[in-house]
């Protein structure tokens, strides 16, 4: 199985980029399912029906989030109104039951897609374990019906995503790593055959930080002033993704290779 993975996507910048990158990505990998972190697709934080939507409408196959998901319209009516397939954190007590994780047909095989939150330095209330709740997951279907499994670990600290690699290695497909929006340089291929990246980073404005206008961020430093998400316009866009391949026996990735390319809006 070819698998598409992209980082956060940021606002209108980061949509109208995957509007212009994706068909020559399409055409390069040929990847049989395009997944994409959508939690910052409606102006840097949260998602709507319409951002939905025009992200569905180019190609993207399945959504998966994080703790800002919540931050605009209810979500479930955004899922419902926009009929695509979006995934929450698993581990997160404002997630419906089953709404964090999906098993997706792919061209007659099955990929389950699951999504979780880290705990570490996420001033997020009532998170179960991530690592638990991906146990739960995985013990509710049968492995030797799945050709696939992709973990989104949404999570701020580098050691608990490298641990759920570890713990998960020869369970799943791959563990990708979300949230910073900076993409590290650690993609690997781990012994048991599970692809990993501590973070994939994002798509969105280069002339940045982290998606939000330099300036405003400038200013929170030197003088303790409140952000406001002000996300720029126009400009150079860095587009972060991964194609992970997968392969018989028991799911194992024999590919991952980081995506990094640059549009201009």
């Amino acid at each position: 199985m070819k698998i598409l993975f992209f980082g956060d996507i940021v606002a209108k910048i980061g949509r109208q980029a995957m509007v212009k990158i994706l068909p020559e990505l399409k055409n390069k990998y040929q990847p049989d399912v395009i997944l994409a972190n959508v939690e910052n697709i409606a102006h840097g934080k949260g998602v709507t029906a319409k951002t939905l939507t025009e992200m569905k409408n180019i190609g993207i196959d399945c959504f998966t989030s994080g703790n800002h998901v919540w931050k605009k319209e209810d979500v479930a009516e955004a899922v419902e109104l926009s009929q695509s397939l979006l995934i929450t954190p698993a581990n997160d007590p404002r997630t419906l039951s089953d709404q964090g994780y999906a098993v997706i047909k792919v061209n007659g095989q099955n990929l389950l897609v699951i999504n979780l939150l880290g705990r570490v330095f996420m001033n997020e209330t009532d998170l179960r374990c991530p690592f638990r709740v991906a146990d739960d997951i995985l013990a509710k279907h049968n492995l030797n019906d799945l050709q696939a499994i992709i973990v989104d670990m949404h999570a701020e600290a580098t050691s608990e995503k490298m641990a759920l690699g570890w713990y998960l290695d020869g369970r799943v497909s791959a563990v990708i790593g979300t949230h910073t929006h900076i993409p590290t340089a650690d993609d690997k291929i781990l012994p048991a055959g599970a692809a990993y990246i501590t973070d994939v980073g994002m798509v969105g404005p280069a002339e940045s930080v982290l998606g939000v206008q330099k300036e405003i961020i400038i200013e929170k430093f030197l003088n303790d002033s409140p952000i406001v998400f002000k996300i720029p316009e126009t400009g150079e866009v860095d587009v972060n993704a991964l194609f992970i391949e997968t392969a018989p026996p028991e799911r194992r990735a024999v590919k991952i290779e980081k995506i990094y390319q640059k549009v201009y809006i």
